[in-house]
């Protein structure tokens, strides 16, 4: 059993929207197909990936040093060992020889495009759904059938005024959300709030809007804007400050008494370890938002879940950044709290299968082997084309 070839591309997903920090119109992901010489219905089994949104490709990581530490390989010791399947995990340490601790960012981003298409293969090559083979390899063999996804939106727009953000808050809920996330921080306090109102109106209670502020304000606005939300009683107060401020955030904590959200941008165990630590997050009702993809893969990403219980939290105060199929397994096959959903925004990437219906905000897993990525027609044709 070895890896015939890995290919590799880039996708555009730009879009004319903005967060408090960055507007998305030169935005794009890494997209890859790792080919195998197992053969299925007389075709080679391939192992898809991509990078999360929010981050831009890492194209130049994966060329030089990634793929060609995986390939350069012997092909014994990619393989677990009863030889039956690949290990992303013997892999995940041969791509990252070489490399200095530290400087956690974009080759983070290229080892979990990698890893992402390595446990797509890897559940194929068992013929089962992601979910399934991840429970009965990493879990308890029991995974949640279903899983709780909010809709991720309510971005700054040209020509999106409170009717428009209205609209497409009602378009959440008819699509079978419950939950929803809009944008603040990219305007002044007084319109945010006036958004937020508006938003409300739709979704009918604070406790169904989670608000979002891509680590834009310092400490003294972070105090501000809590004050003048806490009688919403949001859903969360997500990324309030930059990622690795955790005092700002342990303050936060300290004064505003509704649940916060964070974690999305800190892409290792040593990050992850330190805001458990230093941050001030309330297991009791806070949420962490790291990333199985943008954060190494999954592989870190299951240390970090073994991680959690030295500092008393649940995987169910979990609920992953990406938005996409692969996190909707993870979350199943763990028992996360939930998972993020776009369904709206980064064509063709984000959102789940084409035959994934939302109801009473929650959304399956596909049973298709793998992750699915077949099922979404729209991205399934680029990823075909990325290996002919």
């Amino acid at each position: 059993m070895k890896i015939v070839s890995i290919h590799e591309g880039t996708l555009p997903i730009s879009s004319t929207m903005r967060n408090a920090w960055v507007d998305f119109s030169t935005m794009d992901v890494s997209i890859i197909a790792v080919v195998s010489d197992v053969i299925r219905d007389g075709k080679p089994l391939v192992g898809y990936g991509f990078n999360s949104n929010g981050r831009y490709s890492a194209s130049d990581i994966l060329r030089r040093r990634v793929i060609p530490r995986l390939m350069a390989a012997d092909p014994n010791d990619i393989l677990r060992e009863d030889g039956t399947n690949f290990s992303p995990e013997k892999i995940w340490d041969i791509v990252m020889q070489n490399e200095k601790p530290g400087g956690h960012g974009e080759r983070s981003v290229a080892v979990g495009v990698l890893d992402m298409a390595l446990f797509d293969l890897a559940a194929k090559i068992e013929d089962k759904p992601l979910y399934r083979y991840l429970s009965e390899n990493y879990g308890d063999g029991s995974p949640d059938e279903d899983v709780f996804v909010y809709a991720a939106g309510g971005y700054y727009a040209p020509g999106k005024g409170l009717p428009e953000l209205q609209d497409e808050m009602r378009k959440f809920l008819g699509l079978g959300y419950t939950v929803a996330k809009m944008k603040i921080g990219g305007a002044s306090l007084a319109e945010d709030l006036r958004r937020i109102e508006a938003a409300i109106e739709v979704v009918g209670s604070g406790q169904n809007l989670a608000v979002d502020v891509n680590g834009r304000f310092d400490l003294e606005t972070a105090l501000t804007y809590a004050d003048a939300i806490a009688p919403y009683n949001l859903f969360w107060y997500e990324e309030v400050g930059d990622p690795l401020d955790y005092q700002l955030q342990a303050t936060l904590g300290g004064r505003y008494p509704h649940p916060m959200a964070t974690g999305e941008n800190l892409f290792s165990l040593p990050d992850a370890r330190n805001l458990l630590r230093y941050g001030g997050m309330r297991p009791d009702q806070d949420i962490l938002q790291f990333d199985p993809v943008l954060g190494y893969g999954l592989v870190e990403y299951l240390r970090i879940q073994a991680l959690l219980p030295e500092y008393g939290w649940s995987p169910r105060s979990c609920i992953p950044h990406g938005g996409h199929q692969f996190a909707l397994h993870i979350a199943a096959a763990l028992k996360l709290g939930g998972n993020e959903s776009y369904p709206g925004e980064f064509f063709p990437t984000g959102g789940f299968a084409d035959e994934t219906v939302v109801q009473g905000g929650r959304a399956r897993p596909t049973e298709a082997p793998g992750i699915g990525f077949e099922l979404k027609s729209a991205f399934y044709k680029h990823l075909l084309a990325l290996h002919g």
